[in-house]
């Protein structure tokens, strides 16, 4: 019974580091890269000036009545 406490929270420690890294590396790979590539994917063809004309035509903003 000697040292049990140290032994098993060694054990714990290095599980719960293992855990942590993996999960990370999950969320790295399977979310955030993905949504960066569809982020760039979206703004390589994005034209903001005819994005403000459509919402202008639709009376979106107060300060830039539509035509």
């Amino acid at each position: 019974m000697r040292r049990l406490l140290a032994r098993r929270m060694k054990f714990h420690l290095f599980g719960a580091f293992f855990v942590s890294v993996g999960c990370a590396a999950l969320y790295k790979f399977g979310v955030a890269d993905p949504r960066k590539r569809a982020y760039a994917e979206f703004y390589k063809n994005y034209d903001p000036m005819k994005d403000f004309e459509v919402m202008r035509a639709a009376g979106v903003f107060e300060s830039a009545p539509p035509k």
